[in-house]
C-alpha cells in the first residue's frame, strides 16, 4: 500500500515561555528562561521550590465558565492550544470539511492530578461530596475528548500515555493514521499540569528534579554541573493533515512529517538503557522511515532533561547513530528554557522544530556553562544560531524504557 504525505498546516501551544505561537518563537529566539518560584502552591515544605509555570493565562477568556469547572487544569491548556492550532490551520472555515474524518489524538503523562487530590479532601469528609465530574475531569483521554465535542471532530479520538514520550507518540500515531488512510487530519499533541506538590514530592524524592534553588541556572542540559531536570507544564497542539487534502483547501503548510519511530529500551523503569542503545535504534528506524541518510538532520531538539544519565545517554545515542557527522550537527535542548513538560514536552519540542525550519534558526541551549567530557556535541550554548533547516529531528523518552523520534522537512 501506497503511503500518504502528511503536513502540517496549524500549531497552537501554552507554555512557559509563551502562551501562543508568535510569543513562543519569540522566547525561543532570544532564550528567554521560562523557570521561577513556584506559586501554584505553598513551597514552604517542599524541598523544591523553583518550577516552570505557564504564566499570565487568563482561562475565562478562553474557556466558559461552566466549562472551566468541568475541567482539569491540563485540559484547559489543551483546548486553548488547539483552539489555536485549528484557527491557525483555517480549518473551519473549509466548508466541504468532512467531521468524520478528522481525528483528535491528545496524550497526557500524569493526567488531573489538582482533581485528584482535590477530590480525595472531599472523600475525608463524606463520599458524597465528591463532584459527579471528578473522574471525566481526571481521566487522561479527556482533553481530546473535550476537543472531539467542542468542534465536531468524529475520526479517531482518544488519548495515550507514555510518560515523557507521550506528545511524540500522540503525534506519530496520527501521521500513521493519515498515511495509512484513515484519516484526512488529525488534532494532535501533549498536556500537562503537574506542577503539584504531590508530583513535585514524589519526583524529588527519586532524586530526579534539580535541587539547585536559583532558577535562572538550575536548568543546565548537558552540562558538566547538571543534576536534574525542572518540572514545568503546558500544552503544544498541532494539526495533521493529508497533502492533497490541504492543497485542495490552499491551507499554509508549514512543514512536511517524513519519520517516525518508536523502541522500548527493556531496561529499567527510570534510566536510559546503556549508551542510549534504544534511542539510538529510534533515531535509526526513524531515518530509515524517512528514507534519508544521517548526514541529512540539520538540527536535533534533543530530549536533553537535564539529569547525569539521560544527556551523557542520548549524547552516547546520537554519536552511535550519527558516527561522524554527529559533530556537525546542531544540537539544542529547549528544555532549559521551559523546563520539563512531561507528557507535554515532545508536542512543544515538536512546535520548536516547526519554528526552526519555517524561520531558519537553532534554538539555544541556555545555562550552558561548563562543558562535560560525557556530552562533546555542538549544543547550540546560550545563543540562537541562524541556520538553514532542511531536516529536523525531535527526541522524547520516558519512564518505563519509552523512546520516539519524529522528522520534520522544510516544505
Amino acid at each position: 500500500m501506497l503511503s500518504r504525505r502528511v503536513v502540517i498546516t496549524g500549531v497552537g501551544v501554552v507554555s512557559p515561555i509563551g502562551n501562543n505561537v508568535s510569543d513562543f518563537n519569540n522566547s525561543l529566539k532570544n532564550g528567554v528562561n521560562g523557570i521561577n518560584d513556584i506559586t501554584l502552591f505553598d513551597k514552604e515544605k517542599s524541598s523544591i521550590k523553583i518550577a516552570a509555570e505557564v504564566k499570565n493565562l487568563d482561562f475565562n477568556s478562553f474557556i466558559d465558565k461552566k466549562e472551566l469547572n468541568k475541567m482539569d487544569r491540563f485540559t484547559q491548556f489543551a483546548v486553548i492550544a488547539s483552539d489555536q492550532a485549528i484557527e491557525s490551520s483555517n480549518l473551519n472555515s473549509y466548508k466541504s470539511l468532512d467531521k468524520e474524518r478528522v481525528g483528535v489524538i491528545i496524550g497526557s503523562g500524569i493526567g488531573g492530578i489538582s482533581t485528584l487530590t482535590e477530590q480525595h479532601i472531599r472523600l475525608q469528609k463524606s463520599p458524597k461530596r465528591v463532584s459527579p465530574f471528578f473522574i471525566p475531569s481526571l481521566i487522561s483521554d479527556i482533553a481530546a475528548g473535550h476537543v472531539s465535542i467542542k468542534y465536531g471532530f468524529k475520526g479517531p479520538n482518544y488519548g495515550l500515555v507514555s510518560a515523557c514520550a507521550t506528545g511524540t507518540h500522540a503525534i506519530g500515531d496520527a501521521y500513521r493514521m493519515i498515511q495509512y488512510g484513515d484519516s484526512d487530519v488529525i488534532i494532535t499533541g501533549g498536556t500537562e499540569a503537574s506542577v503539584h506538590p504531590l508530583a513535585v514530592a514524589g519526583f524529588a524524592n527519586m532524586r530526579a528534579l534539580s535541587k539547585n534553588p536559583n532558577y535562572n541556572d538550575a536548568c543546565r542540559p548537558f552540562d558538566l554541573n547538571r543534576d536534574g531536570f525542572v518540572l514545568g507544564e503546558g500544552s503544544g497542539v498541532i494539526v495533521l493533515e493529508e497533502y492533497e487534502h490541504a492543497l485542495k483547501r490552499n491551507a499554509n503548510i508549514l512543514c512536511e512529517i517524513v519519520g517516525y519511530a518508536a523502541t522500548g529500551d527493556a531496561f529499567h523503569l527510570t534510566s536510559p538503557a546503556p549508551n542510549g542503545e534504544g534511542a539510538a535504534r529510534s533515531m535509526q528506524l526513524a531515518l530509515n522511515d524517512a528514507k534519508i541518510s544521517c548526514n541529512s538532520i540539520d538540527y536535533i531538539n534533543a530530549h536533553g532533561t537535564s539529569t547525569p544519565y539521560n544527556d551523557k545517554f542520548e549524547t552516547a545515542a546520537i554519536r552511535s547513530t550519527f558516527k561522524n557527522y554527529a559533530d556537525t550537527i546542531s544540537i539544542s535542548s529547549t528544555k532549559s528554557m521551559t523546563g520539563h513538560l512531561l507528557g507535554a514536552a515532545g508536542a512543544v519540542e515538536a512546535i520548536s522544530c516547526i519554528l526552526s525550519i519555517k524561520n531558519g534558526y537553532v534554538p539555544p541551549t541556555i545555562n550552558y556553562h561548563t562543558p562535560d567530557p560525557d556530552c562533546n556535541l555542538n549544543y547550540t550554548p546560550n545563543k540562537l544560531v541562524y541556520k538553514d533547516i532542511d531536516y529536523a529531528m525531535s527526541n522524547t523518552f520516558g519512564f518505563g524504557g519509552h523512546n520516539s523520534t519524529i522528522i520534520f522537512k522544510k516544505k
